[in-house]
């Protein structure tokens, strides 16, 4: 409870601030929006359901890009984990293509996929992929020696070694990863969202470049708030508490928030 006392105190500051800036005329109304001009717009975005059905549409692509970008990166950064080869080749690619904004890949997308709600899922896929297979190689990487001295002991060797002692083993360093990838996969879809025009369904993403050509501020700081919003409960209620629990199961230290 006092924990988000906390929280809320500091939020609430950060709202009055925000507001005094706004009354001290040093920035235009229709630049710095009052945060109740941003809230007005919010709650009625809410009301005639405009927000609702532009989150849905986020989050199922945001879900199934992301879904797939696991899928790949697991197998592949466990593969890159087995020899110092796929580390220097398929290690040294992922790490590159990571620092590689997700909006570069925006123009294959265009150009391969076309408007298409495909264009969009390779961009996530391409956002989300590289920093879980750094984060599964990373924790592969890290697990004690001994417990793969242990299992060839207890005779488990290859696929049931890595599937039943490695992987399990890694899994601390796999969800600080995973949460990367949900970070990753968030700024990729915004960039997909802000440059492919689709009929399919209109998201978040559309919702925040449609505000910015028509100069409507309090559309775009709000989109802006509630995608914050978004990802503080995915990671408060997903990825922290699972966190949490899997360094507590394997006795890693990590700082209980």
């Amino acid at each position: 409870m006092k924990r988000l006392a906390s929280a809320l105190l500091f939020f609430a500051l950060l709202i009055t601030l925000w507001e005094l800036a706004v009354r001290t005329g040093r920035w235009s109304v229709v630049l710095l929006p009052s945060p109740i001009f941003v809230g007005e717009y919010i709650w009625g975005a809410i009301l005639d359901g405009t927000l609702e059905e532009a989150t849905w549409v986020t989050l199922k692509r945001l879900l199934v890009g992301y879904a797939a970008g696991v899928l790949i990166g697991l197998p592949l950064g466990l593969l890159t984990s087995t020899s110092q080869i796929f580390e220097d080749t398929l290690g040294s690619l992922a790490l590159g293509f990571q620092t590689l904004p997700s909006v570069c890949w925006v123009p294959l997308a265009l150009v391969w996929f076309g408007q298409t709600e495909g264009a969009m899922l390779f961009v996530v896929i391409m956002g989300t992929v590289w920093s879980v297979i750094i984060a599964t190689d990373h924790g592969a990487r890290n697990i004690p020696p001994i417990y793969a001295r242990a299992a060839r002991t207890m005779g488990s060797e290859g696929f049931h070694k890595w599937t039943r002692v490695i992987l399990p083993a890694s899994l601390p360093f796999l969800v600080s990863g995973m949460k990367q990838g949900w970070a990753f996969a968030w700024r990729s879809l915004m960039a997909a969202e802000i440059y492919v025009t689709i009929l399919t369904g209109f998201g978040l993403g559309h919702l925040l470049h449609y505000g910015r050509e028509l100069n409507a501020m309090d559309q775009v700081i709000g989109i802006m708030i509630v995608i914050v919003v978004i990802g503080l409960l995915v990671d408060r209620l997903l990825f922290s508490p699972w966190e949490r629990f899997l360094h507590r199961r394997w006795g890693t230290n990590v700082r209980e928030r």
